[in-house]
């Protein structure tokens, strides 16, 4: 055949791809449908296990990457969890004409939980400075009222906590928590919420504004002396596959100087170091290494990130400074362990890190 002659009958394969893959998906429809009428669980890790596991050994008999196929096969299973996920989120909606409030509404993650509401079919009213006022739309939230089954402050973390303090005075009747990614600078409003008689809690969603999926992700409840509220908060997401943890709002906020804290300012430091380096990134880019790779992959995400918030999260905390100061430490003694041409010391700092990593599994 031809150069042309191929690339027609490779097209016509590739058509073929995507007219198997519309069908899978119509199945995938039927079979969700089917574990929603039966209650069985979305996400069945065994089955996804014997899918893969199948196509590498297909892959192996064809003469094909089983990596290749592996990577194929999963993505075809995400896109079918996120399918499944929605259409039972939407089946088994709570809204029911139930009003809500998104306070910050207009930013990222606020316009995650209004769309994730107005999916379940609740009235969706948006109150945020970025938005024009007009039908559910407020500029100024105080104009919005506080008549709503459900109010969810999503504003930074300073401005997030003076309006808590402010519902705590209003006294609204419906449920009311905050998805601050910081508890620090909230602990006041909360309290005097819970104080007002508030049906009152606190979310912290390990996850950003582009997640589709819920599988594998996190969301954290802190109550705040209000168990009522935080059983509430939580039946809200009972038809999503997220993984909910419950912990106190101190620690949530001395575990979170670890995990977003440290990890921030690692990566802050990391660009940091390179961009006063003196040394062109595409230099760089020529002698990179898989190391080198992903964890300029990682920095570049954080550098392209909100740095207000960022600053917020590092300065509000008031358990912010134990990691810091741990970082330091830590790249102070590689530092004196290079000086001193200490082989021994250097190796007992990453066999102690590896022993750190096999205990958590």
């Amino acid at each position: 055949m031809t150069l042309n002659e191929l690339r027609t009958r490779l097209s016509d394969v590739d058509r073929q791809i995507v007219e198997l893959i519309a069908e899978r998906q119509k199945m995938v429809g039927e079979i969700g449908r089917q574990k929603q009428s039966s209650g069985t669980a979305t996400r069945d890790f065994a089955r996804e296990k014997d899918v893969i596991d199948m196509g590498r050994a297909q892959a192996e008999s064809l003469d094909l990457d089983p990596d290749l196929v592996e990577s194929v096969l999963a993505t075809l299973i995400r896109s079918s969890l996120q399918h499944q996920e929605r259409n039972r989120v939407i089946a088994e909606g709570r809204g029911d004409g139930q009003s809500v409030l998104v306070i910050g509404g207009g930013g990222q993650m606020g316009g995650w939980f209004a769309n994730f509401f107005q999916t379940q079919g609740f009235s969706v009213s948006i109150a945020d400075p970025g938005v024009e006022d007009g039908p559910r739309q407020f500029t100024r939230w105080v104009d919005a009222g506080v008549d709503y089954d459900i109010i969810v402050v999503a504003a930074p973390l300073a401005v997030s906590g003076r309006i808590l303090a402010q519902l705590a005075v209003l006294k609204p009747r419906g449920l009311v928590f905050d998805i601050g990614s910081l508890k620090t600078p909230l602990v006041d409003g909360l309290k005097e919420l819970q104080a007002s008689g508030c049906q009152v809690t606190s979310l912290h969603p390990m996850f950003g504004p582009g997640t589709r999926l819920l599988s594998g992700r996190h969301l954290i409840f802190c109550d705040v002396g209000c168990s009522e509220a935080t059983a509430a908060a939580k039946e809200l997401f009972s038809s999503t596959m997220a993984e909910q943890l419950e912990m106190s709002l101190d620690e949530h906020d001395r575990l979170i100087a670890y995990v977003l804290g440290l990890s921030h300012a690692l990566n802050i430091a990391f660009f940091t170091a390179l961009a006063e380096s003196g040394e062109a990134a595409p230099e760089l880019a020529k002698m990179s290494s898989t190391t080198f790779d992903s964890q300029l992959l990682v920095s570049k995400g954080v550098a392209n990130d909100n740095p207000h918030l960022y600053f917020e999260i590092q300065n509000l905390n008031k358990f912010g400074l134990g990691p810091l100061d741990a970082l330091e430490e830590a790249a102070r003694r590689i530092r004196e362990l290079v000086v001193n041409g200490d082989e021994a010391g250097f190796v007992q700092l990453m066999e102690s890190g590896r022993k750190y990593f096999e205990m958590r599994g």
